[in-house]
């Protein structure tokens, strides 16, 4: 352990002990306030995270890549306009140079050991957080996450999740003695053996960014597979790269400064057309590959890669069965929101609401199919009413992919609440919409049975909650799924619903009615996905996720 790392270790010991205390007992933990509020992070705060961001436009970002060969300019804001930062472009020649340094740096990384690699760790985060105003602007402008979220979810919940994978890790890795004699028993002087156990990393890990959370995705993997002794290569979205750019260089200037080799993290950024993921992902190096995306490529990967762990999340289809409800107006509101939050670009999303045919029972008397369709438009309407906030909530379309599903999708069903396109006041090149809700049919499972990614959700009819339940099922199974939803008044209901979630690997929240919401997951008490349905093959962040990342290897002597 160098001095510096001993340092860290000691600065943030009780931290640690806090998040190892959290991971056990699952209750309400955050070490990262989430409010951007200037009471809690100061008066200046807000404005010179701003100015950070805005220094980086037109610049060439400050960042070591071994093998680098030109530099690649990639990032247009979805909030209409283009953010033109430079970064050293690695092309696939490049790629040897990039991987022989990384695997360099890890022998050193490794031999310093558990509790100074955590403490190099928990620096870094202690790092980015004093830059989270910075990381919010950039998670906005690549993202299309509206400020407050791409604050929260971007910066203070990002954090949080890499700190619990810190201490998941920490906690694997600290789990055996690091030395024991071993004594047996025998006629005379017993045999004894002395014994030393060392946590050994796998490789290279491999960290392939999203658009939509380039933080909150990939920092669990970064940080689980640093603590664990591997050296990690960043091949960010070609369209949010500065949220990770900004993250290596806080990682090469605390690794520097406890005198280790800066690049056992590097950027590997690259021209879209360059399809550096896949030359990277199968390259004998990478041990570890993290990826959230695209099931075909995720599904290429978990094929592909051969020789690493691959941990993926990839598309699914998140349902909510409604039965019946005590707070119509409760349900219909969670249930908009939820809709609404970032324009429906998240994986946790709801997309298929199932309703019975007939109606629901409430606590406003019996609801047809499109009293309940009306209830969600009018909740959305309310939610959505005032473009300037409206904005805060929906954020930006991310990519024209999104925009396209959107435009395509009414001619598929019956048009229950239409989208419209908002002007955000600030950005008036933003491309704005609101939640388009569609009614189907349960025969028209050939639509709602495949993920659309964005603001499109379907309201579908079926003959029973008992056939909404089945549905729900068995697309978990066939397709995946990262949450699922109930509204019932029936224990019965309640009890099927809960089996049928247990059978697809989904985590079910019920009868959300108030503020809190089926998209969000909190860190240190939610399980993030399951690896039990084809949506994700790894859950953020349980003991699975961590320990494939090292091997413990031992060495033994008479004494």
């Amino acid at each position: 352990m160098t001095s510096a790392s001993s340092d860290f270790a000691d600065r943030h010991r009780e931290l640690l002990e806090q998040a190892l205390v959290a991971i056990r007992k699952r209750d309400y933990f955050s070490a990262y306030p989430e409010s951007p509020s200037p009471k809690v992070y100061g008066e200046r705060a807000a404005a010179d995270g701003s100015a950070a961001f805005e220094a980086w436009r037109g610049q060439t970002f400050p960042v070591s890549t071994p093998g680098a060969d030109g530099g690649v300019a990639t990032e247009t804001s979805p909030f209409g306009f283009p953010l033109e930062v430079t970064y050293p472009r690695v092309r696939p020649e490049g790629v040897d140079t990039l991987l022989q340094t990384a695997a360099a740096g890890m022998p050193a990384w490794r031999d310093v050991g558990p509790d100074a690699r955590t403490g190099v760790c928990l620096e870094i985060l202690a790092r980015l957080h004093a830059r989270v105003f910075e990381l919010a602007n950039a998670v906005m402008h690549t993202s299309g996450q509206a400020f407050v979220m791409a604050f929260q979810a971007g910066g203070a919940h990002a954090l949080d999740r890499a700190l619990e994978a810190v201490a998941y890790s920490y906690d694997e890795m600290t789990r055996h003695p690091a030395t024991a004699v071993w004594e047996k028993p025998g006629r005379g002087e017993p045999l004894r053996l002395e014994k030393t156990y060392t946590v050994v990393p796998r490789g290279v890990a491999l960290s392939i960014g999203c658009n939509t959370f380039p933080t909150w995705n990939s920092w669990p993997g970064i940080f689980a597979s640093l603590v664990c002794g591997n050296p990690v290569v960043i091949k960010p979205h070609p369209r949010a790269v500065l949220p990770l750019a900004i993250t290596v260089q806080v990682c090469q200037e605390v690794l520097a400064e406890a005198g280790l080799s800066a690049d056992v993290v590097t950027l590997a950024a690259e021209d879209p057309a360059d399809g550096l993921a896949a030359t990277l992902a199968v390259r004998p190096e990478v041990r570890l590959v993290d990826f959230t995306g695209s099931s075909a490529f995720g599904d290429w990967l978990e094929t592909h890669a051969a020789q690493a762990v691959v941990f993926t999340e990839k598309a699914g289809v998140n349902s909510v069965v409604i039965d019946s409800t005590d707070s119509f107006r409760g349900m219909c509101f969670n249930l908009a929101f939820s809709l609404a939050l970032y324009t429906g670009q998240m994986c946790t999303a709801p997309q298929n609401l199932f309703v019975p045919a007939g109606g629901i029972e409430t606590d406003e008397g019996h609801m047809s199919y499109d009293d309940v369709a009306a209830g969600i438009g009018a909740a959305l309407d309310k939610l959505l009413g005032d473009d300037a906030k409206a904005v805060e909530l929906l954020g930006a379309v991310v990519n024209p992919g999104v925009l396209e599903r959107l435009d395509a999708a009414p001619s598929r069903g019956r048009v229950l609440v239409e989208s419209r396109a908002v002007t955000h006041p600030a950005h008036p090149d933003a491309v704005v919409r609101t939640p388009l809700l569609l009614g189907l049919d349960l025969d028209d499972g050939e639509l709602y049975a495949e993920e659309c990614f964005g603001p499109v959700a379907y309201l579908i009819a079926t003959p029973s909650t008992t056939e909404s339940i089945e549905t729900f099922r068995r697309t978990a199974r066939e397709r995946g799924a990262m949450t699922a939803s109930v509204y019932t008044t029936d224990e019965g209901v309640l009890a099927a619903m809960r089996s049928a979630s247990l059978d697809g690997g989904v985590a079910l929240s019920e009868n959300l009615t108030g503020q809190v919401f089926v998209n969000q997951s909190a860190a240190f008490s939610d399980f993030h996905g399951t690896g039990a349905n084809p949506a994700a093959n790894s859950s953020y962040t349980d003991a699975a996720y961590v320990a494939s990342r090292f091997r413990i290897v031992q060495s033994r002597r008479h004494t």
